[in-house]
């Protein structure tokens, strides 16, 4: 005789373990480790979830499991929203191979309704939703990650080479605050390489015109602009805005100095590019975890080692590359996913098409970041980089 439904259900449950919402939120109180595995659909976890569940629709359980649930010994609680979508969950990840299953019986609606703890998630426009459909297919990103980028707040160090492209992709990515700093206007050899500006803007500030293009790419991304050059006299002002990532642009080493160690101070990583003709390097500064910009340089190279991409040239899509590497590695702090380059840098070779990745070292007698720093307040930068 063929089952019914109501016989497929019972069965199932009697395979399974279950576990009350009582015992579930006890549990989970006192601190028990366990994965919380929300199989409901979009449209109901949108209305609020469990904290700290992983969401994996039922219908994209078997599909999706190894990826988002990569420990197959680890502690799993399934819920849905009554009870039975969650059983018949856990048997599929029994089947799986996952050796602790249990599902929640019932669900999230009594769960909500006897005052347990819900976390409300980030609500989205529908016009969202459609922008960001290819970040919220990816397992690292989600709607979780989508939201946190939506409310991060990253800072601009140059809207020029590598500020151009960083911020088109930020922007375009929907970090939700973007501050930029620059106090140059644009100019017709601006335009060779810095791809955020346009004819129409010569003459005219280059934030004001990223800005201009940033609004018009993404009107959900907010600009704070800095018409301004940074110095020792405004860096507190500017820095202490609440970034969670700085994206240095810059193209002069007293500044690169007096950055490095404000991000110290205030522990605000911060993601360096720097461009040279044909070639291009990246890394990122973690305030104490890795080096830092003095670690890596000491001091800075005679002017004639050094010089600016007015007096060298520089290839124009070059900085397309490096900005596009930076504006990359800020999207991953923010997620928390992958692993930044603190400690590692990153160089590229445009005419061998080379990318080499190079160990770097924390120097314990650094000035700023060492375990004896000497240097605890801002200094004459200029004067430090005009003495070597």
């Amino acid at each position: 005789m063929a089952k019914t439904y109501a016989d497929l259900l019972q069965e199932t449950k009697g395979q399974i373990k279950q576990v009350s919402l009582e015992d579930l939120n006890t549990r989970i109180q006192a601190g028990e480790k366990i994965t919380l595995v929300d199989v409901r659909e979009k449209d109901e976890w949108r209305q609020g979830y469990i904290p700290d569940a992983v969401h994996l629709p039922r219908g994209f359980l078997e599909m999706q499991a190894g990826s988002k649930l990569p420990d197959k010994n680890a502690k799993l609680v399934v819920y849905c929203a009554g009870g039975v979508r969650s059983a018949f969950a856990a048997k599929a990840l029994q089947d799986l191979g996952y050796t602790d299953v249990e599902s929640a019986n019932p669900g999230y609606g009594q769960w909500k309704d006897k005052g347990f703890p819900i976390t409300a998630p980030f609500s989205f426009t529908d016009e969202q939703l459609d922008r960001y459909s290819r970040h919220l297919l990816l397992p690292e990103v989600g709607e979780k990650g989508q939201a946190k980028l939506l409310q991060a707040r990253v800072l601009l160090l140059g809207a020029g080479g590598l500020g151009a492209p960083a911020a088109l992709y930020l922007a375009a990515a929907g970090v939700g605050t973007l501050g930029i700093i620059d106090g140059d206007h644009v100019d017709a050899s601006n335009l060779q390489r810095q791809v955020i500006h346009g004819m129409d803007r010569v003459g005219t500030s280059k934030v004001e015109s990223a800005a201009k293009t940033i609004k018009n790419l993404n009107p959900d991304v907010k600009i704070i602009p800095f018409n301004e050059r940074l110095d020792s006299s405004n860096v507190d002002r500017i820095f202490d805005m609440g970034w969670d990532v700085i994206v240095d642009g810059l193209d002069n080493f007293p500044t690169r100095y007096l950055v490095n160690d404000a991000s110290i101070f205030k522990k605000i990583p911060v993601v360096h590019g720097s461009i040279f003709r044909f070639d291009g390097q990246v890394t990122t500064f973690i305030p104490h975890d890795g080096p830092c910009y003095r670690c890596l340089y000491p001091e800075p190279p005679p002017a004639h080692l050094a010089p600016s991409c007015a007096e060298a040239g520089v290839l124009g899509v070059l900085p397309g590359v490096i900005g596009v590497l930076q504006a990359t590695e800020a999207v991953k702090i923010i997620l928390g996913v992958g692993k930044p380059l603190n400690g590692r840098l990153l160089q590229y070779d445009s005419l061998d098409m080379a990318f080499r990745t190079f160990k770097l070292r924390h120097d314990k007698n650094c000035p700023v970041c060492g375990d004896k720093p000497t240097i605890t307040e801002y200094i004459d930068y200029e004067g430090f980089c005009a003495n070597v």
